[in-house]
């Protein structure tokens, strides 16, 4: 679809609501009128154009153009299906406040699981990422209590977050050249014993590395720790046909994990907050158990609330979520897998620009769709204050990048360039849309004009 057809489709999906809508408010037509008083359309109409006013100060988040942080636009199809079920407002808690969407939850949670390769497992959605992954470690810490979780320091800051938070001993080992966890040096710290649990990142968000989930499930089978995968990133492109051999492997060998993140709202589609939190063993369902004598009442089926530590939820992120699947199954060579496909051509073409590129000093060739380069300078300082500049001036001709400052051995630093710091500031570019795969060559020109 072209922008300008995806535009006026995106103006003309709010009559699909009205239909829509029409069609839920059938369902509950024998009901009396509330007898509520008429909304303030006036107030109304002039308060949401001021509001328009104050989100135009925003960077286009929707526009390949934007190529920065992992901001992707969810699907009209899940903006349209949340915006429906907010006329019921359910909370997926507890079944008495979200039927429907409680049951679309499980269903969409059941697909994902199938493609991680999981028939039977325990799972549901959350607020984001950082709470699928506190749930996961709080399991682990029930199952091994005091011990060691250990994670790569390329992995997501919240793991040594989380872990203080649940007073857990955390520990990072060094990332190798390629950003992924050093399993040389995992292995002699498992030696040392006292380790509950490995965290391995498939999708790390500086690099977008891929641990080396082989190597670490055959330390697995010698030392005994407890596996969690944190695929909040790239958990979906185990769908991918495009992937390295190294990287397939990894994502081959997902349904090995004890646990599982991955986050919707991040490839999968969807609106923030959508995190999606998976256990391999149904049974870990018992650390969750707990009374609620107000709540649990008209059903004696599970109850969402019941395998899950955050209460309130939104029911629209599930529906949202249930549509959305419903539109682009999570198969491969479907749809939805050719999307991330896309994603990924777009980062390594960008990248054969740069590697080839004498003006800048490209980091490890993409895992997925994003890729991080430096300027060639002096000095690492210079190089650094050069990354800045670019990334100002990028912005001034419409191109938004990102920054990451990373340390020297993820790049090939040249011998003459003087290593006055022991981190670089580089350029960092995430293509997670694909129509970034369209608008590659576009944003080199800008990035190759702004250099000069």
């Amino acid at each position: 679809m072209k922008q300008h057809d995806h535009d006026r489709f995106e103006k003309d999906s709010l009559k699909i609501l009205g239909e829509a809508l029409d069609v839920l408010e059938r369902g509950f037509a024998k009901l009396p009128s509330p007898g509520a008083d008429d909304p303030p359309y006036e107030r109304i109409d002039d308060i949401l154009k001021e509001t328009a006013l104050r989100l135009r100060d925003n960077f286009p988040y929707f526009h390949p153009l934007y190529a920065g942080q992992m901001l992707k636009p969810p699907h009209p199809i899940a903006r349209l299906a949340y915006m429906l079920a907010l006329w019921i407002n359910p909370n997926n808690h507890a079944l008495d406040g979200g039927r429907a969407s409680s049951a679309m939850e499980k269903e969409a949670v059941a697909e994902i699981a199938q493609m991680v390769g999981w028939k039977d497992f325990l799972g549901h959605l959350t607020g984001g990422g950082t709470m699928a992954n506190l749930e996961a470690l709080w399991v682990a810490g029930r199952l091994h209590p005091g011990k060691v979780v250990l994670a790569s320091d390329q992995s997501h800051y919240t793991h040594r977050r989380m872990c203080d938070v649940l007073g857990l001993p955390f520990e990072m080992i060094p990332s190798d050249r390629a950003g992924r966890l050093d399993c040389a040096i995992l292995e002699q710290r498992l030696a040392r014993g006292d380790v509950g649990t490995v965290v391995a990142t498939l999708g790390t968000t500086a690099l977008g590395s891929v641990d080396p989930l082989p190597a670490i499930l055959a330390l697995q089978k010698r030392f005994p720790f407890r596996l969690h995968a944190d695929a909040a990133y790239g958990g979906y492109f185990t769908l991918s046909s495009q992937l390295s051999k190294n990287t397939r492997q990894a994502f081959d060998l997902l349904h090995e994990a004890d646990s599982v993140v991955i986050d919707p709202h991040k490839h999968g589609l969807q609106p923030y907050g959508c995190g999606c939190v998976l256990f391999h063993d149904p049974a870990v369902g018992k650390f969750y158990r707990h009374d609620s004598p107000y709540t649990y009442f008209t059903s004696d089926d599970l109850h969402l609330g019941e395998i899950s530590l955050e209460c309130s939820r939104a029911g629209a992120s599930a529906v949202a979520l249930w549509a959305t699947q419903k539109l682009f199954p999570l198969v491969k060579n479907g749809g939805f897998a050719q999307s991330l496909d896309r994603s990924r051509k777009a980062a390594l073409h960008i990248y054969e620009f740069i590697r080839n590129d004498k003006r800048f000093i490209a980091g490890p060739e993409p895992e997925l769709d994003i890729l991080v380069w430096a300027l060639r300078a002096e000095s690492v300082s210079d190089a650094s204050e050069g990354a800045r500049t670019l990334f100002r001036k990028a912005a001034e001709n419409d191109l938004h990048l990102a920054l990451a400052e990373l340390p020297l051995h993820l790049l090939e630093i040249p011998s003459t360039m003087k290593r006055d710091q022991k981190r670089i500031v580089c350029l960092r570019s995430v293509l997670m849309k694909p129509e970034h795969a369209d608008w590659a060559d576009r944003i080199w020109r800008i990035i190759d004009k702004t250099v000069g």
